[in-house]
């Protein structure tokens, strides 16, 4: 009875916890945006401009239905809005191409660098992408550490993923521009520019996406034995969400 009574004395502590719907996240801030653009951009149709308005409001709706649902920021969905946003602006100011193609390495160079210079502080980016309290049980894995007298060993280990991550967006930012020279060729604000764009857009996560993923997943591998080398913790003892169950 008093969990119930608390539940109606804070009813926004009674509003679910939002999973990652990864998948969702994509077809919505990125996917549907793509065809948008590809499909929608002709004169026949909604133009170039009523197209981009229509790509940008997929992304930018759905930021804000989960700020106002689950009180948080969806990256996907502002990852998304960013890049229609600063691809609309090219093709709206009908700047040279080459800009796309250097608006789409200098997302992931400028991550790539800030996890790059992020060694140089005490607080490394790694911490917050994959050794952090929501991916893995940090003070668990802390204390086995300290007991195996492993600490700073631990840390030399973490510095290298640190850079192996850098590595994936830098590899990332040089086949975006890479991608982007070899599909975007039309004038920019043309239906062409922006059926290319979504065509190119597509593109990216066969040829970039999937094997960043790749990557990342190899560094969390590498993270994991590291830890259960020097810990000896077995993978359902690191992992957070076993901790939260239990």
């Amino acid at each position: 009875m008093s969990e119930f009574r608390d539940k109606q004395a804070h009813p926004e502590q009674a509003k679910p916890e939002r999973r990652p719907r990864p998948l969702v996240d994509l077809v919505i801030s990125i996917v549907i945006p793509s065809l948008i653009l590809m499909k929608l951009s002709g004169e026949d149709r909604l133009g170039a401009d009523g197209a981009l308005l229509l790509a940008l409001a997929f992304p930018l709706g759905w930021g804000v239905f989960e700020r106002i649902r689950h009180r948080t920021f969806n990256w996907i969905a502002v990852l998304g809005l960013v890049s229609v946003l600063l691809t609309g602006g090219i093709g709206l100011l009908q700047l040279d191409p080459e800009w796309l193609a250097i608006k789409e390495a200098a997302i992931p160079g400028i991550i790539g660098v800030a996890v790059l210079a992020s060694t140089r502080t005490r607080f490394p980016l790694i911490r917050t992408l994959l050794y952090n309290p929501n991916v893995l049980n940090v003070e668990k894995v802390h204390e086995q550490l300290i007991r195996h007298g492993q600490v700073e060993h631990f840390e030399t280990r973490l510095l290298r993923a640190t850079y192996w991550l850098s590595a994936t967006f830098f590899f990332s930012s040089f086949m975006n521009y890479v991608l982007a020279k070899w599909i975007v060729r039309s004038p920019a604000g043309s239906e062409a520019f922006n059926a290319e764009l979504g065509r190119m857009t597509l593109l990216s996560y066969p040829m970039i996406a999937i094997p960043s993923m790749v990557m990342m997943m190899g560094i969390f591998y590498y993270l994991w034995r590291t830890i259960h080398g020097l810990t000896g913790l077995r993978l359902e003892d690191i992992l957070a969400n076993q901790r939260q169950e239990r």
